[in-house]
């Protein structure tokens, strides 16, 4: 017995007409397609939720991110601070306002070796021990004022 595909040879459309025989044609299409139509019944059974928006996002506009500085950047750049005004020793430890110079939070990766008492809105445990360690101090920003 030959083969469907001998039996169609010489037949241009091998006897499905001219468009089923092309692409995925005779599925209605490939993928997604046609979930408005021919493939609406599987959407509304299996993914009702297809179409549309869903969940809520915050406008950019309302969100900010926090300022943050390491204490190992503050180390470094507390000479920085004093001459911009926002820092000044006194004795052998410093003062350092990083509110006034637009900083939301104090993060703990790096080291510091001199006492720095820090006024700031938000401070990390691990910064607040690192500070402390050293025989300084973290005040809030809100207590300060």
């Amino acid at each position: 017995m030959p083969s469907r595909t001998k039996k169609f040879r010489g037949y241009r459309t091998h006897g499905r007409g001219k468009k089923s025989g092309r692409g995925a044609g005779i599925i209605g299409g490939h993928g997604q397609a046609g979930l408005g139509k021919t493939g609406k019944i599987g959407m509304l059974k299996y993914d009702r939720n297809h179409f549309g928006r869903h969940g809520f996002k915050r406008p950019q506009c309302m969100v900010e991110a926090n300022r943050t500085i390491n204490v190992g950047e503050l180390s470094e750049q507390i000479e920085r601070f004093v001459s911009m005004g926002f820092a000044k020793k006194e004795g052998d430890a410093y003062c350092v306002n990083l509110t006034d110079a637009g900083i939301d939070k104090l993060l703990g990766n790096g080291s510091i070796d001199f006492a720095v008492n820090v006024t700031v809105a938000e401070a990390s445990e691990k910064a607040r021990d690192k500070i402390t360690g050293a025989g300084g101090s973290v005040a809030d920003a809100a207590v300060a004022e």
